[in-house]
C-alpha cells in the first residue's frame, strides 16, 4: 500500500534542552557559513523560504521535525548563530512580543551594515505588509504568533512567520523573499505584496474556505475593493446594511447558503463559518479616512494604519454579492506533502528538487568545521529525516547516508 508522507505542524510546548540548543547554535553557526560562503547571502535566505528545506535543516540541527516548534526554535537559534561579521546577516524579530521589536531592531542592525534610509524603510516596509498580508488579506483561520525577518548586507530579506489555528492545534508557517516581489519596498504598481507574494506557505490540511485576496483570482475583486473603499463612504455603508437586511433580495445569509445572488460560481455554501462572516462592526471613521487619502492601489489600501481583516474581508463581501466580482476562497497553502507524494497528490514527486535538498545539506555538514562525531550526528538526522519524506521500500534508494561522512 502507497503511503503519503505529510509534515504536519502540531501545536507544542515546553523548550529544548539546554546541552541542544548549545549544539544547535555550533551547528547552524558552522552550516550556514558554508552556505554563505559557497553560495553567497541571497541563496541562503532563498534556502530558509523553501518551507521543506527549513524543515529539513531543522531536523539536522537536532529539532523534531514535524512539529510547529522547529519554526520558532530555528529562528531563535539563527538569532544567536548567525554574525554580522561573520555571514553578513541579520536577524529581527520572534514569538508573540519579540515580533513587534522588529521595527526597533531592524533599523539598528542596518545601519551597523551601512544600508542607506531607503534600504532601511524598505526593510521596514517588508516586515509590517508581509505581517498584513498573512493576518488580513489572507484569512484561513490562523492567527500570527511569529514573526521573523532576516535580510543582508545588501538588503535582501526573508522573511518566516507562523499562525496556529486554536480549533485544529495545528501550526501553518508562511515564508516570503524580497526577490519574488516586483515592487518591494515601493508603493507603486498592483504586485508586490498584493500579488501572490509567498514564496511558500506550509500546513498538514487545507481550509475549506480560506479568503485570499493576493490570489490570482482576486484581482478583479482587487480592483473593485478599491474603488468601493475610494468612493462615497455613505454609499458603501448603504450596500453593507442592504446586504444584512432580513427579506432582502441579495441577503448574506441566502448568499452563503448558496440560494441568492451571484449563485453561479461554487463559492457559495462554504462561507457558513463564522470566520467568514461579515463583520457586525466596522470603523466608519477608518472609511472615511480611506476616503480623504484615495490609495493609489490595493497595497496601498492593505497598507494603511487600521486597515485589518474586518475592513478587507467586507469589501470582498460587497465586491461578490453586490457587484459580482468574487475573490478567491481557495486555500493558499503550497505545501502540506514534501516535494509532493507517490500518489501525485498534490502534484507528482518532484525526486530531483529533493535530491537536490538533501544533497545541498548534505554538502553544508561535510565543508563545516565541526567535529567528526557532531558531523556523523548530523548526517544521521538529514538520513532519518529522508526516511521519513521516502521510506526504504520506494522504488529508487539514491538518497544520502551517514556512511558517507567516511
Amino acid at each position: 500500500m502507497q503511503r503519503s508522507h505529510f509534515i504536519n505542524l502540531p501545536l507544542h510546548t515546553g523548550h529544548p534542552p539546554a546541552y541542544l540548543v548549545r549544539r544547535m547554535i555550533k551547528l547552524s553557526h558552522a552550516m550556514s557559513k558554508v552556505i554563505v560562503d559557497s553560495h553567497g547571502q541571497l541563496e541562503f535566505l532563498r534556502r530558509l523560504s523553501d518551507p521543506v528545506w527549513f524543515q529539513a535543516f531543522g531536523c539536522v540541527l537536532g529539532f523534531d521535525w514535524h512539529s510547529s516548534g522547529v519554526t520558532t526554535v530555528v529562528t531563535g537559534i539563527l538569532k544567536q548563530s548567525l554574525s554580522p561579521d561573520v555571514h553578513g546577516i541579520a536577524i529581527a524579530g520572534g514569538k508573540g512580543a519579540r515580533a513587534t521589536r522588529a521595527v526597533r531592531d531592524v533599523p539598528a542592525m542596518a545601519e551597523s551594515f551601512g544600508l542607506s534610509d531607503a534600504k532601511t524603510a524598505a526593510l521596514l516596509r517588508a516586515s509590517r505588509m508581509s505581517a498584513k498580508v498573512d493576518s488580513a488579506a489572507v484569512q484561513d483561520g490562523y492567527s500570527l504568533y511569529h514573526h521573523a525577518i532576516l535580510f543582508s548586507e545588501r538588503g535582501d530579506w526573508a522573511v518566516v512567520q507562523q499562525g496556529m489555528n486554536a480549533q485544529n492545534r495545528m501550526a501553518r508557517r508562511y515564508h516570503w523573499i524580497s526577490e519574488n516581489l516586483s515592487s518591494a519596498g515601493c508603493s507603486g504598481g498592483n504586485g508586490g505584496f498584493a500579488s501572490e507574494p509567498h514564496a511558500g506557505i506550509i500546513c498538514a490540511q487545507k481550509t475549506e474556505a480560506a479568503l485570499d485576496m493576493t490570489a490570482a483570482g482576486s484581482a478583479e475583486s482587487q480592483k473593485v475593493c478599491l474603488d468601493l473603499a475610494r468612493g462615497n463612504t455613505e454609499n458603501l455603508k448603504s450596500s453593507i446594511y442592504r446586504m444584512m437586511m432580513p427579506g432582502g433580495e441579495n441577503t448574506l445569509d441566502r448568499w452563503m447558503a448558496g440560494e441568492g445572488g451571484n449563485n453561479n460560481n461554487s463559492n457559495n455554501g462554504i462561507r457558513g463559518l463564522a470566520g467568514y462572516e461579515m463583520p457586525r462592526r466596522l470603523d466608519w471613521d477608518l472609511f472615511r479616512e480611506i476616503y480623504d487619502v484615495q490609495p493609489k492601489n490595493y497595497e496601498e489600501l492593505l497598507g494603511m494604519r487600521g486597515v485589518g481583516a474586518a475592513t478587507v474581508r467586507a469589501l470582498a463581501l460587497v465586491a461578490e454579492l453586490i457587484y459580482g466580482t468574487p475573490a478567491s476562497w481557495r486555500d493558499p497553502v503550497k505545501y502540506s506533502f514534501a516535494h509532493g507524494g507517490k500518489d501525485g497528490v498534490p502534484h507528482p514527486v518532484a525526486r530531483k528538487t529533493y535530491d537536490q535538498s538533501i544533497q545541498y545539506l548534505q554538502g553544508a555538514i561535510e565543508g563545516a568545521e565541526m567535529e567528526r562525531q557532531d558531523r556523523i550526528a548530523a548526517l544521521k538526522k538529514l538520513a532519518a529525516f529522508s526516511e521519513q519524506m521516502f521510506p526504504s521500500d520506494d522504488d529508487d534508494d539514491d538518497l544520502p547516508s551517514s556512511s558517507s561522512s567516511r
